[in-house]
Order: structure tokens, then sequence, then C-alpha cells
């Protein structure tokens, strides 16, 4: 059971008794006549084959409160779209399978290019902008949520702690995050929100002095969960990177189009595990090195948008900062483990903090490098100005794809 403590900002909604799932999924159900629901799953083909999918899938059918699944393939061949096809036929919500590498869908991608309105490289932020694209045009629906496909400890509490602060009459909310404890096995998890994301927005704190934005984005108990929901109109205005700081730039949308009393974070897991992204000094351009690098990016960019400016010696104020931080908690995080009986590797978590440091001078230097980049992917209100019947040609492209 969890605390009932708010902090910072942002309304949290706690895991408290013991609700059952029946329960909450009678009242999703009354919410649906009302709140059409559409639940996102950007996945790559290769997840179809692993060990989480198959009971996301055996879960889901149990959803019924859900209106619409819409599904981004990415990486599949013919053969194996067909294969996703049969996969998810048994789910008895309307599926929508977008397969990104199929010819309509590329033609569609294509046409966008010559606009200078598609996304510039492939990743779940280009998916995840995508299937939001592809909900708006389903314009029966009201509500959308979107969770990853690895997650190995997936129950459908997930989905319905997701949607039920969206579309109860009786809340305000918008934009909902999902967060959950990070243990895997018998060790802390969640390193890089542990590591380098909370140590970095108060190391921003205390050079940049206080910012509201950095109060918001710290006020978020796991910012780089890939769960959320929303209301579809949030969708038209938001501007998110197609890189990995796609979590970050969402809440940094939210921070700009929002109020924050219509944004709450909601406990959506008592365990959660997924797939873990490695940790290398040696290759620089994957792992956990690129993931931070483009975190930092995102956050530098958002905090220029709120007039702050940076200079290199701002960067190694930030660095040197945020490494006495981080390393202060791991002195915290031993204190936790210890009591809870869980193994902790202090070398190796001050190796990844002495990694992380050195990922923020190279985001500094890459932000002075080029200012003018524009990561962004253009949102969907500029999209439709353009080419205004955008969402009919998705919808249509899908249809003839499922056939």
């Amino acid at each position: 059971m969890a605390d009932f403590f708010q902090n910072g900002e942002i309304t949290t909604l706690h895991k408290l008794g013991n609700r059952t799932i029946e329960s909450m999924e009678q009242e999703l159900t009354v919410f649906a006549e009302d709140y059409p629901m559409a639940l996102i799953l950007p996945s790559l083909y290769s997840e179809l084959e692993g060990n989480a999918m198959p009971k996301i899938v055996n879960d889901l059918k149990q959803a019924t409160y859900i209106r619409d699944i819409i599904v981004g393939l990415d990486c599949a061949s013919k053969e194996q779209f067909e294969h996703a096809k049969e996969f998810f036929s048994e789910l008895p919500q309307q599926v929508h399978i977008l397969w990104n590498d199929g010819e309509r869908l590329r033609e569609l991608d294509q046409n966008l290019q010559t606009e200078d309105l598609a996304p510039l490289q492939p990743g779940k932020g280009r998916n995840a902008w995508y299937c939001f694209g592809y909900a708006l045009a389903l314009e029966h629906c009201h509500a959308v949520a979107l969770h990853d496909c690895d997650i190995l400890t997936y129950d459908r509490s997930i989905p319905a702690r997701l949607f039920y602060p969206i579309t109860n009459p009786t809340f305000n909310f918008e934009f909902c995050k999902g967060y959950y404890p990070r243990i895997n096995g018998d060790k802390l998890g969640g390193r890089v929100t542990r590591l380098f994301v909370t140590p970095m927005l108060r190391a921003l704190k205390k050079v940049l002095g206080p910012h509201s934005y950095l109060e918001y984005m710290d006020s978020f108990r796991y910012p780089l969960s890939g769960e959320f929901s929303l209301s579809k109109s949030v969708i038209k205005d938001m501007r998110i990177p197609g890189d990995w700081g796609l979590e970050i730039g969402v809440l940094s949308e939210v921070y700009r189009n929002l109020s924050q009393h219509r944004v709450c974070q909601v406990d959506i897991a008592d365990q959660y595990d997924h797939k873990h992204q490695d940790l290398s000094a040696e290759e620089s351009i994957g792992g956990l090195e690129k993931m931070s690098i483009e975190i930092s990016k995102s956050l530098f960019r958002k905090l220029a948008t709120e007039g702050c400016s940076f200079s290199e010696a701002d960067f190694r104020a930030i660095k040197a900062c945020y490494f006495r931080m981080a390393l202060d908690c791991t002195e915290q995080y031993y204190y936790d483990a210890k009591i809870n009986g869980l193994k902790y590797d202090r070398h190796q978590e001050e190796s990844s903090i002495e990694l992380f440091s050195q990922c923020i001078l190279k985001a500094g230097e890459s932000y002075l490098t080029t200012p003018m980049e524009a990561p962004f992917i253009p949102n969907w209100n500029r999209v439709l100005s353009v080419v205004p019947d955008f969402g009919q040609q998705m919808l249509d492209a899908v249809s003839l794809d499922n056939q």
C-alpha cells in the first residue's frame, strides 16, 4: 500500500486500499458510453515474439470498456504484418494496425516529407506521433492512453488506472502520467530517473534559481515512464520530439498547454519490470548514454523557450552540481535498499553517474553548436492545416492494409 502524501505541484493519485479491478472496470464501462477510449500500443514486431506482448493481449481481452486499440507496428515485413493481424485478431476491441513499413503508410509519410511535416527519424516518437494522428481521425474517440509493449509484469489494471482520471466526469484532468516502483528482482531499477533525471532537475534549480517549469518536472515521481493518458483535444497542439526525449518532451508540452490543475499522476502498478537498456561507456551512440544526452538537450531547449540562456560555463556548473547531488543520492538509495533487503552495487551506481555527468557536457556542446536544431515533430494542427484530409487518408490506408 502506498502513502497518501501530496508533494510538488501535481495531484498524485495513489494506490490505496484494496479496490478490485472489476469494480473500476464497471465504472469505466459506464464512462465509456460518453467518453469512448482508445489505447495506443507503439510496438516493434520483435516484441510480438517476446514474453510481454502475449500477456498484454491476453489481459486486454477483458478490458472491454476500451473501444479501439491502435497498434503502431514498426520493423515488420509483409509476412510479419500478416502474422501481427492474426496475433491481435483475438482481441474483442476494434483493432487498427498501422503498418509503418507498408507501402500505403510509407507513401503518406513521403507526402508529408515533401511539405517538411514528417518525422525525420524512426523510433518510438515517430510511431507514437502517427498513432496520435490516427486517434484524432477516429472522431468518436475521446480519451487516449499509451503504454509500452515490453512490460513483463503487465496486468489490465494499468490501462484502467490510466483511463480513469481522464474519463471520470467528476474529475477535471486532461493529462495523466503513470508511475510505479522500479524494483528489478532483488535490486533497485529506474537508474536513469534515479541517477540522472532527478538530480539533474535539482542541479538546474540550484544553478538557474527557482523556476516553475523545473518545480513542475520535479513533481513527477517517474517522469520517464512510457505510460500516460490524455484527452484527445490535447493531442492537436502537442509537439513531441522524435528522439529519446519523448517522455520529457510530452511533459514539457503539457506544461505549456495545460493548467497544472488539469494534470495528475497515478500509481498504476505494484510491480513493474521491462527490458533494460545497456549502459555503455564505449558505445556513445547507443544505450543509456544516448538517452541521457537527448533528455539533457530536451531540458535545455525547453528552458531556453522559458527565457533561460546557457554558456559553456553554465554547463560546467550544471555538470559539477549534478555530480555532487547524484553522488549524495547514492547514500540515500543504499540505505533504502539495505532496509528492504535489496542488493546495491555502489560501484556500478557511481560509474553510471560519472558517465551521465559527461553526457551533460556533450549535450551542452551539441546545444551550443546547433542552437537552431528543430527536433520536434510538427503538431497535428499544422499538418491538418496543410493537408486537411490527411486523417481520412490514414483511415483509408490502414483499413485497406487490415483487410
